[in-house]
């Protein structure tokens, strides 16, 4: 094991005194880390760790022997002697003003069944080096177990489009009222309530909610005692072992890492070539997920890549400098040189070490696209991952969960080789309390000529309900299609819903929608084919696709989507040639 810059690795001395006795809080809001590489040993887990870092903060080494299992605490401070506003300060007042600053630093690591962990303590997470991270790790446990209908804290990045939406919802929503497209967006941190779960915070306060965010840390409160932290990790372990994501949050996984090391050599040996050619927009700016804050302070960035010792000092990212630096290396070359290279954040604009916030390798600050064949991959905070490779699993998995074999509605059986039409006149007739509006359409100023078609069907609880006989997805287009633009109609024009309560209160006879109907659902009832039962088997896949889209809109809109299939029955004919219909 290398030399330690100060302390030893030993047991630590008892010193009474300095724990308040009075501190009763059983949890505490930290971020937990999943290492990677690193062997379940506390020599181990300090050879890990960066010896100028470490120099730096003067740290001092212990090993607890409490836990029960391999661990290793780091404590030290950054130190400042003098802060970086007191030079500004003398320049505008011209009052010498002299204060320091001291950030502690804390840092635990442990091993606990095999796997390594790290929590940081106020300055401590920046003691963790970034290659050791699970990148996925607090993100995967957040598609477990936070409420899909209690997001408070969603970051999302669109592949080569350069743009982070960051959404922050204190009292939580629906993810898909945040308008996430999930085959088009990588979800980088995810936050909300807890789902229930064997955590400390839950057994001491039963009924409190609880919360957790999720990227590559996960951050959420833990237990204080030795034994309540180990049984924490051990209940967030068993969850990301024995159980799959929301089936609302598992496109959050679709974004599939790149282990193949044959595979990411070939990805990048393209990209190499693509930083040796002049920019042309496919390698963009990508500030590291878990580093914005970092970011947002900074008052300058240090870029230096191979033999460029200076760098160049700028006040934010200059990309143009990173990759005129990059096209100049040999080929083959590039992509290292990058690697290697740092980029630096600072406190002050005079970019001096005592400002200094946070360095890391400069292929951590850039993403491209990369086409492999017909498979597309992305390169985000120095990872590669494919991003469409489970695009067509997401859509059916959600199709899945629109097509109910339990329909909220009891529609009558629909009589093979009778029209739509006459289907939808005859549901009255069997089924009490239902109104057909098929084709009888609302005129508005904006909607003239044929009017818009509201619905097929109003039931007797005012949802919309759209009807169909499909023999191919054109026609499940047209229907989708009608169903957006009649919820469009009913949400924003006034005269749309007034003509549509008109009518409503004409066929019920003066019971009409209350004053302040917006439509909360929407059924879309299907006869597929010659009455083939309708499962995501059996739903033509383009029609897949556009259900989706569909419902995701009408989902971000707050209206509810079921699918369900309308049975069959094969007309009768009796001996004088009069069709029976069936109930």
């Amino acid at each position: 094991m290398r030399t330690k810059p100060r302390g030893r690795l030993s047991p630590p001395s008892t010193k009474s005194g300095t724990r308040n006795s009075t501190m009763t809080a059983r949890t505490s809001k930290r971020t937990l880390y999943r290492l990677r590489g690193v062997p379940p040993t506390a020599d181990a887990m300090f050879d890990a760790l960066d010896a100028d870092q470490l120099e730096r903060v003067h740290a001092d080494f212990d090993v607890p022997e409490n836990l029960g299992v391999p661990a290793v605490l780091v404590t030290g401070s950054f130190e400042q002697p003098v802060a970086s506003w007191c030079d500004e300060i003398f320049r505008t007042t011209g009052i010498e003003v002299s204060r320091p600053v001291n950030r502690s630093a804390g840092l635990l690591m442990l091993a606990v069944d095999g796997e390594v962990y790290a929590i940081g303590y106020d300055q401590g997470f920046r003691l963790v080096p970034d290659r050791l991270k699970d990148h996925r790790f607090g993100l995967s446990f957040a598609s477990r177990r936070v409420d899909p209908a209690k997001i408070r804290d969603l970051v999302s990045h669109t592949p080569g489009g350069g743009r982070t939406d960051i959404t922050l919802i204190p009292s939580g929503a629906s993810v898909w009222s945040l308008g996430i497209v999930e085959h088009a967006q990588i979800v980088r941190r995810l936050g909300g309530h807890l789902d229930n779960i064997p955590l400390t915070i839950s057994r001491d306060n039963p009924g409190k909610i609880s919360s957790a965010e999720g990227g590559t840390g996960l951050r959420m409160r833990l237990g204080v005692e030795g034994v309540d932290l180990i049984a924490d990790i051990r209940a967030i372990a068993r969850v990301l072992r024995e159980e799959k994501p929301s089936p609302e949050l598992e496109f959050v996984e679709h974004v599939v890492p790149v282990d193949d090391l044959s595979l990411v050599a070939r990805l990048e040996a393209v990209l190499d070539d693509l930083l040796g050619q002049e920019p042309d927009g496919r390698i963009s700016v990508a500030v590291p997920a878990d580093r914005w804050d970092d970011y947002m302070a900074a008052r300058a960035f240090r870029a230096r890549i191979n033999s460029d010792v200076a760098g160049r000092s700028t006040d934010d990212f200059d990309l143009e400098y990173v990759l005129c630096r990059a096209r100049i290396q040999r080929a083959g070359r590039r992509v290292a040189a990058l690697r290697e290279g740092t980029v630096t954040l600072y406190r002050h604009g005079r970019a001096d070490r005592a400002d200094e916030i946070w360095t890391s390798s400069a292929l951590r600050w850039i993403e491209a696209e990369v086409f492999l064949d017909s498979r597309r991959f992305f390169l985000m905070d120095e990872h590669w991952y494919e991003i469409d490779q489970e695009y067509l699993k997401a859509i059916r998995s959600h199709a899945e969960r629109l097509i109910t074999d339990t329909p909220s509605l009891d529609l009558p059986p629909w009589v093979l080789g009778e029209k739509e039409r006459t289907y939808n006149a005859s549901v009255p007739d069997q089924r009490p309390g239902y109104v057909c509006f098929d084709r009888d359409n609302v005129q508005t100023s904006m909607h003239r000529g044929n009017g818009v078609e509201i619905c097929d069907l109003l039931s007797p609880d005012d949802v919309l309900v759209m009807v169909k006989r499909a023999k191919g997805s054109d026609a499940l287009s047209h229907l989708f299609s009608q169903a957006l633009v009649a919820v469009q109609t009913l949400r924003n024009s006034p005269e749309g819903r007034e003509r549509f309560a008109e009518k409503v209160a004409a066929a019920r006879q003066g019971h009409g929608l209350p004053e302040d109907f917006r439509p909360s659902k929407v059924v879309f009832a299907i006869l597929l084919k010659d009455g083939t039962d309708l499962t995501a088997d059996t739903l033509f896949p383009f029609s897949q696709v556009t259900l989706v889209q569909t419902a995701r809109t009408l989902e971000t809109w707050g209206v509810q989507v079921e699918v369900i299939g309308i049975a069959s029955t094969p007309s009768a004919t009796t001996s004088t040639g009069t069709r029976r219909l069936a109930a």
